[in-house]
């Protein structure tokens, strides 16, 4: 079957999934944007609003991570290790003989090279994504810590004031990353995420490599969580090998909240970055609010919960009707 032949016909079944609830999630989004700006109006300065999409951005990066992957019916639990590992090799090649240019390129082919691998056992071994994951976020784990034991290595100044200084670059990053994907989307390999996620043998039926679908997949969620750990490695000026641990759960949480489902298909990527600019607008509340740091984990584990059983259970009661 031809390009266009594939893009025609899985189209419009594609469409009417992925934009189910999101006028929903974009008023939710909305009340809590208020909320917010009525607790810290200093969001609404130039100043006050890099400083947010700049703990945005590395969030948002690795909900696409996860978003990608639970679109096309997977998950990862080596988000967080990924975003540690770029966060190591930036700060360790940076201030090396491979400069600054050298550690971006580093961080870009570590990425594509750790997630085609693991898109690869799990394609063509069929095991289990959330396994092989699992294992692979202790082994990224260990290699960030033979890279850089401890915090420590080096960030030029100039690229920490680039991305994370006074001006909305972070910002502007992220519509980039979304004007990306947005053309990516319209690639038949874009289409095939989606179609893969939905019906792995009707996918495959319709011309659809649905392996190499998934090895796509796992490598360009990579490339998200490594860069999302250079921004990180900016932010701090120096490589952290577990400053991303909490970034898996909360990867997990912002998917959920966009209304991206686990069972692959269902959602959108704008759906995802909305549940996490919603997820990390919440924390920002519940701290002016002066609920305690415990409260978030605890809140994020509900969300979760909820975002997943309300949907499971509003369709159930519609069914009994």
């Amino acid at each position: 079957m031809t390009d266009s032949a594939l893009s025609s016909n899985l189209y419009a079944a594609i469409q009417r999934r992925r934009n189910r609830g999101l006028g929903g999630l974009y008023l939710v989004v909305a009340a809590f944007l208020l909320l917010y700006v009525w607790l810290f109006p200093g969001i609404l300065s130039l100043g006050g609003f890099s400083k947010f999409t700049q703990n945005w951005f590395p969030l948002a990066l690795v909900t696409m991570a996860q978003a990608l992957l639970m679109l096309n019916g997977g998950i990862t639990l080596a988000v967080g290790p990924l975003v540690s590992l770029g966060a190591v090799i930036a700060a360790t090649m940076m201030g090396g003989p491979a400069g600054t240019a050298g550690g971006i390129l580093a961080v870009a082919v570590a990425g594509l090279a750790i997630g085609s691998l693991t898109g690869m056992i799990v394609a063509y071994l069929r095991l289990p994504a959330i396994i092989v994951t699992l294992a692979g976020s202790f082994i990224i784990t260990g290699i960030a810590l033979l890279i850089l034991p401890r915090p420590g290595g080096f960030i030029p100044v100039w690229f920490s004031d680039l991305l994370a200084g006074d001006q909305p670059v972070a910002f502007l990053l992220l519509i980039l990353v979304l004007i990306a994907w947005k053309l990516f989307l319209a690639t038949p390999t874009g289409l095939g995420i989606y179609a893969a996620g939905d019906n792995p043998v009707g996918a495959y039926h319709s011309g659809v490599p649905v392996e190499k679908v998934k090895v796509a997949a796992f490598a360009i969620s990579g490339l998200l969580a490594v860069l999302a750990g250079l921004f990180v490695a900016a932010q701090t000026g120096s490589g952290d090998p577990v400053i991303g641990n909490p970034f898996t759960l909360n990867s997990i949480a912002g998917a959920v909240l966009g209304g991206v489902g686990f069972l692959g298909g269902k959602g959108t990527m704008r759906g995802a970055i909305c549940g996490s600019l919603l997820l990390s607008v919440m924390i920002n509340v519940m701290f002016f609010l002066g609920f305690p740091p415990v409260a978030q984990y605890v809140a994020q584990g509900l969300i979760i919960v909820g975002a997943v059983a309300i949907p499971e259970l509003t369709a159930r009661w519609r069914q009994k009707k």
